[in-house]
């Protein structure tokens, strides 16, 4: 059956989310072991939380006229984290579906005036999304993205997204096991303060190589977990692959990776400063579509950035 057309790539603006797990652990105060959000699924406390931080961005969209994508709380339910925290993978696939099913519920409950909203199936990366360790070849990461991304399918989901991806072949891997189960697929690069992916590449080579190996079936790109200062530096050289960006989700603060990766408080950055960063951008990538936050950004900090690009 053919899908129909993502809103994001046919004209329509949308806004997701901000840095869930950093809003959760220092704005809420609850805990998240292994910076996992899926657990929450599991209690009442954990799903009023939940609710409460979607509905919020899901207002802001709605107030301003916007779409918004849904990005399930799955960023660390892959099978290698989820086992580590304790899960079964009987139990990560039903969190997940689970994942899929709430959201669906806060869509169909939102906000009056709330443009297209895709439900998109979050993949985190297998190992650290801050610092490059054991890489995984295309097919390997193919292999393993393969049976959540299957999951996500079967359960509806619009797209799916590999998010804070720190090397271009593990999202080579998603994008051809998406292909493989036939759903739309959007990948997240995360940069360094000198504007490349922490294995030292440059984001034009990486998109190029995902784009090659899979004839271009990545509906588009993203940069996420980076400030706005940063991701300027990769724009310089980014030629024709900048109109393969459509999504940003920006951190608020300026620290680098390992610098943010050892704070003990939140660096929250200044919303109003992140939202010109942001119109900034927009010179440099003409199709971007979706905007969000990352690392120190709260529904605060996506006010700003909607009230910028509904000015704009």
């Amino acid at each position: 059956m053919a899908r129909s057309p993502l809103p994001q790539t046919t004209g329509s603006t949308l806004l997701t989310d901000s840095g869930i797990e950093t809003e959760i652990i220092f704005g809420v105060g609850r805990d998240l072991p292994a910076f996992a959000v899926f657990p929450l699924l599991s209690d009442l406390e954990g799903r009023d939380i939940l609710e409460r931080y979607y509905r919020e961005h899901v207002a802001v969209a709605a107030e301003h006229g916007l779409g918004y994508v849904f990005e399930t709380p799955s960023y660390r339910s892959s099978a290698d984290w989820g086992t580590t925290l304790g899960y079964s993978q009987e139990e990560l696939d039903s969190l997940d579906r689970e994942g899929v099913a709430f959201l669906e519920w806060i869509r169909a409950t939102g906000s009056d005036g709330l443009g297209p909203s895709p439900i998109s199936g979050l993949l985190g990366p297998r190992g650290d999304g801050y610092v490059v360790g054991a890489t995984l070849t295309p097919e390997l990461a193919r292999a393993y993205h393969s049976h959540q991304i299957g999951v996500f399918a079967d359960a509806g989901c619009d797209l799916v997204s590999g998010c804070t991806l720190n090397y271009a072949d593990e999202g080579l891997g998603i994008g051809l096991a998406a292909r493989d189960h036939d759903i739309p697929v959007m990948l997240y690069f995360t940069l360094e303060t000198d504007g490349r992916l922490p294995d030292g590449s440059r984001l034009r080579d990486a998109i190029r190589r995902v784009d090659d190996a899979t004839g271009g079936y990545v509906s588009y790109y993203g940069i996420n977990c980076a400030h706005p200062d940063h991701i300027e530096v990769a724009l310089g050289d980014l030629g024709d692959e900048g109109l393969r960006v459509r999504a940003i989700r920006a951190n608020a603060s300026r620290l680098s990776h390992a610098e943010l990766d050892v704070a003990e408080e939140l660096d929250p950055g200044d919303p109003v400063e992140l939202s010109s960063g942001y119109s900034r951008l927009l010179q440099g990538l003409p199709n971007a579509s979706v905007f969000g936050g990352c690392c120190g950004t709260s529904v605060t900090h996506i006010s700003r950035i909607a009230a910028a690009l509904t000015t704009a």
